[in-house]
């Protein structure tokens, strides 16, 4: 029975041998106030590259979101953008708001298995963040979007992709993300599920989260309990 109160019912997690994090806003809290750093390169570079107010740019960027998945997605269908350069520019932030997490660190460093990043980002700004966490050693490969052939979170192609690229077994997997909707083609395929909210982004009242096993406004705690400390 999925449980939404970040408690863990037996018979536990032993039989996980491939753990899946997104990066943004999943591994640090939302209040690092990173992402909003990349929100505002993405209008910048909208308005240089397609001559308009900041006002505008700021709305195509989200409804490019909304309805390709990523605003990248969008301006490479509708304005023949190259992704390299855009990902370039956007990635081009303050890292050092984030801070080293020894408590994620301890934790990741007690889960079995692997440990590979799944992000709608890019690698090199994947491993800034890793870095500034203090997390890198534990995490054996990055899917970025240019991995997936720039499809993004949550086109079910682009999860085909990550199981086929990294040898997957879906239902000894387990996926954590903190937007729920791109944990339902996980879910489909197999994957246990959990969302992990920071209250930014909550959940309408009448949507389904049938697709999210656990959910979790605390990463480590979740971790911890999954995999307690051995005494």
């Amino acid at each position: 029975m999925p449980d939404k109160n970040g408690a863990h019912p037996a018979p536990g997690f032993d039989h996980i041998d491939t753990w899946v994090f997104d990066l943004d806003n999943t591994l640090y809290p939302a209040a690092s106030h990173l992402f909003p750093q990349i929100q505002h390169r993405m209008n910048s570079y909208i308005v240089e590259h397609l001559k308009m107010p900041m006002e505008d740019a700021f709305v195509l960027r989200r409804r490019y979101y909304l309805q390709y998945g990523t605003t990248l997605r969008g301006l490479m269908l509708n304005h023949d953008i190259k992704p390299e350069g855009f990902l370039d520019y956007v990635h081009d932030i303050d890292h050092s708001v984030l801070a080293i997490n020894p408590l994620l660190d301890a934790a990741l460093g007690r889960l079995p298995g692997r440990k590979i990043i799944y992000t709608n980002g890019s690698e090199r700004h994947a491993v800034k963040v890793l870095d500034r966490l203090g997390i890198s050693r534990h995490f054996e490969s990055i899917y970025d979007i240019c991995a997936s052939d720039y499809i993004p979170k949550p086109d079910p192609a682009a999860y085909d992709g990550l199981v086929a690229r990294h040898n997957i077994a879906p239902a000894k997997s387990i996926m954590f993300e903190d937007i729920h909707i791109n944990l339902k083609p996980a879910a489909a395929l197999g994957m246990a599920t959990v969302w992990v909210h920071h209250g930014e982004k909550p959940a309408k009242p009448d949507e389904d989260l049938s697709h999210c096993m656990y959910v979790t406004d605390d990463l480590v705690g979740w971790l911890d309990k999954a995999v307690p400390k051995r005494p």
